[in-house]
C-alpha cells in the first residue's frame, strides 16, 4: 500500500477482548477483518434473559457488576479463549464449568456464548484512541490516565498533535502499516464503565465526570474496516 496521505502517528498498543465485558489481552500483532481484530469479543457472557453482559442495561445488554475482574485472552495456536477469575483459576470458554465458576461467583445464571447473529461490540468493529487525547485527560484529572480504562482496540502515538485532533477526523481514513485500512466514524460515547475497576486497573471517580465538563461525553472514535490484513505495534499510520 502506498503511504498516501498525512501521517499522524504509530500504533502504540493493540488489544483485544476475547470474552466482552472482561479484562482484555494486549497484543503485538493482530489480523484485522471485517468484525475487527481477531478474536474480539467472540465470546460473550449471557443472562438468563437472553441478554449480554456487560457495564450497562440497553435493549441488547445487561448490567454484570464486577465481569471486568475476570480476564480473557487466547493464544496462538489455541482452539479458543481461556477465561481466568480474579483468583487465578482458568476455564476454557467452551467448558460448561466455565459458565457454571460465572454463575457461582456473581449468584446468578450466567452462560458463555460464542456470536451468532446478534453482535458483541457495542457499536462498531473497532475503537481507536490517540495519545494526545489520553495526556489532554490527565492534565484535567492531574494524574496519568490508564489507557486500558477506555477499552480501545487501537491506541495511536500521536506525537505532537493536540488533545482531540481526531474530533475532526470524522468520515475519513486512516492507513496502518502496509494493509489495512479503516473507516472513521463518531466519537465513541462513554459510559460508567470507564470508572469501573477492571483487572488490574483500580476504580476512578472522575473520569466521565470530567469528560462530560470539558468534551461532551464522547472519548476517540468508532472505526470500522474498509480494507483487513496484518496490524503491529509500531507500524505507521497515516490520515487521509
Amino acid at each position: 500500500m502506498p503511504h498516501d496521505g498525512t501521517p499522524i502517528g504509530t500504533v502504540q498498543s493493540l488489544y483485544r477482548y476475547p470474552v466482552k465485558s472482561t479484562a482484555g489481552q494486549a497484543v503485538v500483532y493482530s489480523a484485522v477483518t471485517a468484525r475487527g481484530l481477531r478474536h474480539d469479543r467472540g465470546w460473550a457472557v449471557y443472562t438468563d434473559d437472553g441478554g449480554i453482559a456487560s457495564g450497562k442495561r440497553t435493549q441488547r445488554f445487561r448490567p454484570v457488576p464486577g465481569l471486568m475482574q475476570w480476564t480473557s485472552r487466547i493464544d496462538d495456536g489455541a482452539a479458543g479463549p481461556t477465561l481466568e477469575s480474579p483468583q487465578g483459576q482458568r476455564f476454557r470458554v467452551g467448558d460448561p464449568a466455565a459458565s457454571r465458576a460465572l454463575s457461582e461467583a456473581f449468584g446468578r445464571l450466567l452462560e458463555l456464548r460464542p456470536e451468532t447473529t446478534v453482535q458483541h461490540h457495542d457499536e462498531t468493529p473497532l475503537h481507536v484512541l490517540t495519545t494526545s487525547s489520553l495526556a489532554a485527560l490527565g492534565n484535567l484529572s492531574g494524574s496519568v490516565v490508564d489507557e486500558r480504562r477506555f477499552r480501545a482496540n487501537i491506541v495511536i502515538d500521536t506525537q505532537a498533535l493536540p488533545a482531540f485532533a481526531e474530533d475532526g477526523w470524522t468520515g475519513a481514513e486512516l492507513a496502518l502499516g502496509d494493509e489495512v485500512v479503516l473507516r472513521l466514524g463518531p466519537g465513541m460515547p462513554r459510559c460508567v464503565m470507564i470508572d469501573q475497576p477492571q483487572a488490574p486497573v483500580p476504580a476512578a471517580g472522575r473520569t466521565l465526570k470530567l469528560l462530560g465538563l470539558h468534551h461532551g461525553t464522547e472519548f476517540g472514535l468508532q472505526a470500522y474496516v474498509q480494507q483487513g490484513g496484518m496490524l503491529r505495534v509500531g507500524d505507521a499510520v497515516f490520515l487521509r
